[in-house]
């Protein structure tokens, strides 16, 4: 399974005299990988922290919906992100405040990331009042304007498109805002895909799309349904830049969308990150997983997993104890058991819900 990083335009390398960062950490390259960043950033015992945190927390709320669902308090379809959660803490870290986020159904980990109330989103799961969408969104459509994430979209790639729509309203207010749209491989093949791509480039939006590449569209291998594998290179004809991220390493994350981010916010246009990143789930709660075995699954858990690399680092470099982490672990199953026991309580939506959010009237002048 390669997990590599990899920075194209047009089929160009980088920038020469491009700054290093200051502090740097050797990474070796799993077998089978393509060309390698060699290294990555450094992270403070803070940075570290806050990723392991943060990445604890979907980790944990992800499998609770998970139980959820097989006992019945979640309807519909549920599309967990376990295993991915660097990738979308990576990219929040680099961002700024009022950046925005936009992204398809596997989306509980980015409403997490983006500070929105896990009482709130274990609610819209549940159907619930106390959801971000009143209880009428449920797994695969919430928003929070609040938290600049707008969605949350079940209609595959529907998001891209979107994504460049919020960036042209921060180009047209000029605002300084970065609209940031994850999808993944499977999506990476929808037509609207590239017409945005060809709209953002046209008129440098700031736009980052970032590309979440899980290995299986549903149930299809990326080797069986992409004649171009490298999904960096697929703004090359737009005149795109793109590069392969370690999607399990945080730090590597981290860098690279510093990197995008800053390119899209100085007005360079759009840029792709493809994200290798692998889901430990089937596609969905209903998907049994059977087109790939056992031992792949327990390989990345072993050798590739991103919250057992930020453990390991803290527990080498920064000498933290099991009893910290042992807290750490209670205080987030305190934060879930919490949103969980919130969402099964709540009352039910209103039949009157039903006629709200169907029309935003004008503001009078």
């Amino acid at each position: 399974m390669a997990i590599a990083a990899r920075k194209t335009k047009a089929g160009a390398p980088a920038k020469a005299g491009a700054k290093a960062p200051a502090k740097t950490a050797a990474r070796s390259a799993p077998k089978g990988a393509a060309k390698v960043i060699p290294n990555v950033p450094t992270f403070t015992k803070e940075e570290e922290l806050h990723a392991y945190r943060e990445m604890l927390l979907i980790r944990r709320f992800e499998e609770k919906a998970g139980q959820m669902y097989g006992m019945g308090l979640i309807g519909g379809f549920c599309h967990l992100y376990i295993g991915q959660e660097a990738v979308v803490i990576g990219m929040q870290m680099a961002s700024k405040d009022g950046d925005q986020v936009i992204t398809g159904y596997r989306d509980h980990g980015h409403m997490l990331a983006c500070g929105m109330e896990s009482r709130g989103v274990m609610a819209e799961l549940t159907g619930r009042r106390g959801g971000y969408s009143r209880g009428k969104g449920g797994s695969m459509h919430m928003f929070s304007r609040e938290k600049n994430f707008y969605g949350g979209h079940g209609i595959v790639g529907a998001q891209v498109s979107l994504g460049a729509g919020l960036g042209f309203a921060n180009w047209y207010r000029q605002d300084g805002r970065v609209s940031m749209a994850y999808f993944g491989d499977g999506a990476a093949n929808q037509g609207q895909v590239y017409e945005s791509f060809n709209m953002a480039e046209l008129w440098k939006l700031p736009v980052v799309f970032v590309i979440e590449n899980n290995r299986y569209a549903m149930g299809t291998s990326v080797n069986r349904a992409s004649a171009q594998t490298d999904f960096s290179k697929r703004g090359v004809s737009f005149g795109i830049p793109g590069e392969q991220v370690d999607g399990m390493d945080v730090r590597a994350v981290r860098e690279a969308a510093s990197r995008a981010i800053e390119h899209a916010r100085s007005g360079k246009g759009p840029y792709i990150l493809e994200m290798q990143t692998y889901r430990y789930r089937g596609h969905s709660m209903s998907d049994p997983a059977k087109y790939r075995s056992k031992d792949e699954v327990q390989r990345m858990r072993e050798e590739h997993d991103p919250i057992e690399q930020v453990r390991g680092r803290l527990m080498r470099e920064h000498k933290l104890g099991e009893d910290e982490f042992k807290a750490i672990d209670a205080k987030v199953r305190e934060i879930v058991n919490d949103a969980a026991e919130f969402a099964t309580h709540d009352p039910e939506p209103d039949a009157s819900e039903l006629y709200t959010d169907i029309l935003l009237e004008p503001a009078q002048a």
